[in-house]
């Protein structure tokens, strides 16, 4: 019934947009004339021309819309009655610039234009999902934007990677240093347990998918879908945090909105662009590992007999120096009606572990049409497939892996096989693990991915000022992922062989519909008013097979003697409907209200419809007459405020409110069995109310902005499991439980110290603070299985707080020691000996979220060909629980140098066994500052290519790191995306240091 009530209005959506269509194709041709306007549109600065302005009566559409060639030069032909118009201007990082021009009885016009750049960004039009184009200043809630010029010579594979430490208020963070590792995106805060933390993705109007399924287990490691799209095709960014995002895009924008804007082609003779990059990789940084000559016979404390051994760094054997390129080819241009933009691109890079990597090749096409003056379309395609070949790496869920396979390994034994077997690297007797060359040489896990993402747009202007835009989007990936363990290997679970197929197929649609109208009431009042709605469908089908006991030769599933298999299939259906209303009063005052509805069919039916309502102010109070005076000194002087409701859609599964039941067979008969979690029909969204306050300003006549938000998140009806009675039959059940709080300070600083014709330096200062709590968890704690337990929701402190043992103490703070001498955990009581007693008593002993992060980047070009640019990252005040660690020491297996001082007698024989159980011991503070880009780049213009334009790129990422954590990178989590545990290090891949040499040629 669902399911048809969806469909029935999508068919209805689709025949009202055809009948308007057909509606405003019979409206009247007004009285008009044919003009043609040229110029030359050239930097204020330098007084070069600028290719790629757009040229466009205001008010208008594309019909009377054009762009300058590469010579900075423009022709516009414009079909209008005769009277006065306003020609804008406009081009990314240059502020837009307006002029009057009247079109009467000549038929051509001249008209030259210089832009100034906009060094600030305050002037920057952003589209907000109104199809209306809107400058910051009107607003009255933070956006962030990043252009392209911002990565174009980094070295990047993935867009997220790519905004990390360039947006305010966003947390980024790379979890592996796979060649296609997963990234973190957390827009102030994380705003849900159990749903996912990352913010909408928005491609050219199109609602993408970027989940973070494990197919296959890796070890927490996953790729998150944004890797599918190729920074090189992208235009600009926008970034809209909190809710303010989801009044206008519903309640899958609840952790935020990212907006990514590809290239289009525009008006002129064909462009051709071309770029090749070749990169190398490496490991930043080596763990210490134990390179004592000898080892303990066997683990009793009062036994001290040593033997002789030779030891082995086994990462010299794990790691490599890889090698990777990255190639990309675009053609573009079109004519005053038909503008095209076609590219296609293939990367490969290999991972930093052996016989690991990542290849992805796809092709984009953007066809921009214009029927009418008052009709223009637009359809976009892209296409790629990407393949990986993986090597498990940690141990969060199962027992093989290189690394986990090193650190569970007795670093005496050689790795290396030995005809052809390779030998078990742990001592019989103790908890074992894989071969970790093993596992690279024999072991075959691979993933593939093909994607297509597709969209048609319609843009109406029946009238001046009236925009209907109609986005049709469209997006399906399906992932294959394969896994295989031979038979006889040295995995304890496995011996008899291991091999998996799992395959994801996502399918997203949405059908947009935005209705706006901008008009001047009088002299000092203006009004836009925008209507719409969205219809979109999500449907995901998942399926899993495992095989065991294998034969000899054969991979495939069907040679196992056991075979498990499973199956998923999902849907749900999305509904909104909004509306929005902002008044501008004499070019100071602009005020934003706006409502809307959400109705999904996760939840039930008395918990369907959510209405989240937003109202936000915007005060320039540098338009006032009384400010010309300091018009100087600070040309831009912005306050605002925002206030926004919004829900979330991501925290349960579509069918996550039934009670659900399971196969199973009978003898003779086939039946179901209940699940452990009993549903609850009446679960509800997840709501957050959030408050902003803020200021832009700008000094020194645009040469130095400041930006600065406060804002407070409060997230109530959290969406959480709570334990039931044994006598229901069941363990768990969603409820709407706890609350979640965010608070936090956004300030970025741009400046530009030095602004002259031939030299200009631009700095960039950003520093983000936030502060999480979790409050009203039933029992006071909540733990997270991603963290084997330690890692927990607790009552007045953030999520994912580590929750663990900690050392007994005496009163002076000093180590309470057992009579043997060893450190112990502080447990429940004490004894009439002042020892501890009773089960261990656990508290919070750390937090992974950091107090503060920043990035400084500079940017330096001389004589327009020659560029520098650095950005520094820095995260303070976190801490990072290195389970690595608390392995390696072991005397079990003791592979890393922490485990020496036990083997030199500088310790009693058993302290490392004694703090295996002490959490607290492998609680490390992971503040850091990185050198994340580094790049230099030189244009030149050789005779030999008829002086078409070469530039030349050095470029390093993530070079240097200055931190006092002793694991391989404070960055990586071995949880993948998962929300509520972070910073938690068992062998990831670490995070690679690489360089990159770049050339680009454009005809």
């Amino acid at each position: 019934m669902r399911k048809i009530y969806f469909e029935d209005r999508a068919r209805k959506a689709t025949f009202l947009c055809t009948l308007l269509v057909a509606l405003l194709s019979q409206l009247p041709a007004r009285a008009q004339a044919g003009y043609t306007i040229t110029g030359l549109v050239t930097d204020a600065r330098t007084k070069s021309p600028l290719p790629g302005v757009v040229v466009k009566m205001q008010g208008s559409n594309n019909a009377n819309a054009t762009a300058t060639d590469a010579t900075g030069r423009y022709t516009l032909r414009a079909n209008l009655p005769a009277g006065s118009y306003q020609l804008e201007f406009t081009f990314v990082g240059f502020k837009p610039l307006t002029r009057q021009i009247s079109l009467g009885a000549t038929s051509s016009v001249a008209l030259d234009a210089q832009l100034n750049e906009d060094i600030v960004g305050l002037d920057e039009v952003v589209v907000t999902g109104t199809s209306v184009a809107t400058s910051k200043k009107q607003l009255g809630n933070a956006i962030s934007t990043v252009s392209a010029e911002a990565f174009e010579n980094s070295v990047v594979t993935s867009v997220d990677q790519a905004l990390a430490g360039k947006v305010a208020g966003a947390q980024i963070t790379q979890n592996s240093g796979n060649p296609a590792g997963g990234i973190s995106v957390r827009l102030r805060g994380t705003s849900t347990v159990v749903g996912s933390g990352d913010p909408l993705y928005i491609v050219d109007g199109v609602v993408i998918n970027n989940n973070s399924s494990e197919l296959i287990d890796l070890g927490g490691y996953s790729q998150n879908r944004l890797v599918d799209i190729n920074p090189n095709d992208i235009d600009r960014i926008e970034i809209i945090k909190g809710a303010a995002a989801a009044a206008i895009y519903g309640s899958r924008a609840s952790n935020g909105v990212v907006q990514i804007f590809t290239k289009r082609g525009k008006e002129g003779k064909p462009k051709v662009d071309v770029s090749t990059q070749f990169r190398v990789s490496e490991l930043r940084k080596k763990l210490e590992y134990n390179d004592y000559p000898f080892r303990f016979v066997n683990t009793t404390p009062t036994d001290l007999t040593q033997v002789p051994v030779q030891r082995y760094d086994y990462q010299d054997k794990i790691f490599r120096t890889a090698y990777g390129t990255d190639n990309n080819v675009s053609v573009s241009g079109g004519s005053a009606n038909t503008q095209y933009f076609l590219s296609g691109s293939y990367l490969k890079n290999q991972g930093i572990v052996k016989n690991t990597d990542f290849t992805r090749g796809g092709g984009r096409l953007r066809l921009d049409q214009t029927l009418t003056d008052w009709l223009s379309i637009s359809l976009g395609t892209n296409y790629v497939i990407s393949t990986s070949q993986e090597v498990p790496n940690g141990g969060l869920n199962e027992a093989y892996g290189a690394l986990t396979g090193f650190i569970f390994s007795n670093n005496f034994v050689n790795p290396e096989p030995v005809n052809g077997v390779f030998p078990s690297t742990t001592v019989t007797g103790i908890v074992t693990r894989t071969n970790p060359l093993e596992a690279i040489n024999r072991f075959d896990f691979q993933q593939r991915t093909s994607r297509f993402i597709g969209d048609f747009q319609m843009q109406v202007t029946p009238v001046e000022n009236l925009n209907i835009n109609y986005v049709l989007g469209y997006d399906n990936s399906t992932t294959i992922a394969t896994g295989f363990i031979p038979v006889g290997n040295t995995t304890p679970s496995y011996t008899t062989g291991f091999s998996r197929r799992a395959d994801e197929t996502r399918f997203l649609l949405n059908n947009d519909l935005n209705i706006s109208y901008r008009v001047f009431l009088a002299d000092w009042l203006e009004s836009t008013t925008g209507v719409g709605g969205t219809i979109q469908l999500d449907k995901t089908y998942r399926t899993g097979i495992n095989a065991t006991q294998l034969g000899p030769i054969a991979q495939t599933i069907n040679s196992g003697a056991t075979i498990v298999p499973g199956e998923e299939r999902s849907e749900a259906n999305i509904m909104g409907f909004f509306a929005q209303q902002t008044f501008g009063l004499g070019d100071r005052l602009f005020i934003t209200g706006a409502g809307r509805y959400d109705v999904s069919s996760v939840f039930g039916s008395e918990e369907r419809w959510q209405f989240y309502p937003k109202v936000s102010g915007s005060y320039l109070i540098s338009n006032e007459t009384f400010w010309q005076g300091l018009a100087d000194i600070i040309p831009i002087l912005k306050l605002r405020a925002s206030y926004g409701q919004a829900g979330n859609l991501s925290a349960i599964g579509a069918y996550s409110r039934y009670t659900n039941y399971n196969p199973v067979s009978l003898p003779g008969q086939p039946g179901v069995v209940a699940s452990t979690r009993l549903g609850n029909s009446g679960i509800k969204p997840e709501r957050q109310t959030e408050t902003e306050i803020g200021a832009d300003m700008s000094f020194l006549k645009g040469r130095l902005g400041f930006e600065f938000s406060v804002y407070h998140k409060n997230v109530k009806d959290l969406i959480l499991d709570i334990n039931l009675a044994p006598s229901t039959g069941f363990g768990v059940q969603y409820a709407n439980v706890g609350t979640l709080t965010n608070k936090g300070f956004e300030l970025l600083l741009t400046g530009s110290p030095i602004f002259q014709e031939n030299t200009k330096w631009t700095s960039t200062f950003i520093y983000s603070r936030n502060k999480n709590e979790v409050n009203n968890i039933p029992g006071g704690v909540l733990t997270f299985p991603g963290g084997f337990g330690q890692v927990a929701a607790v009552n007045g402190y953030p999520l994912g707080a580590f929750y663990s043992t900690y050392f007994a103490r005496n009163e002076d703070g000093s180590l309470l020691l057992t009579p043997a001498g060893l450190p112990q955990a502080e447990r429940v009581g004490r004894t009439a000996a002042g020892q501890p007693t009773g089960a261990t008593k656990p508290k919070v002993i750390g937090d992974p979220n950091p107090d503060w992060t920043a990035s400084l980047t500079n940017e330096i070009t001389i004589g327009g060909n020659l560029s520098f640019r650095a950005q520094v990252d820095a995260s303070y005040g976190f801490d990072v629980f290195n389970f690595t660690r608390r392995v390696g020491e072991r005397d079990f297996y003791g592979g890393l140098a922490g485990y020496e001082p036990e083997l030199r007698g500088e310790v009693p024989k058993g302290t490392s066994a004694a703090l295996f159980g002490i959490f607290e011991n492998y609680i490390e503070d992971g503040s850091f500052i990185k050198l994340r880009e580094l790049s230099v780049a030189y244009d030149v213009k050789p005779a030999f290519l008829g002086n078409r334009n070469v530039r030349l790129t050095l470029a390093g990422r993530n070079l240097f790191s200055i931190d006092d954590y002793s694991g391989y990178d404070p960055e990586v989590n071995a949880a993948g995306q998962t929300n509520a545990v972070r910073g938690f290090d068992f062998v990831e891949v670490p995070i690679p240091r690489t360089y990159a040499l770049g050339l680009q040629v454009s005809f």
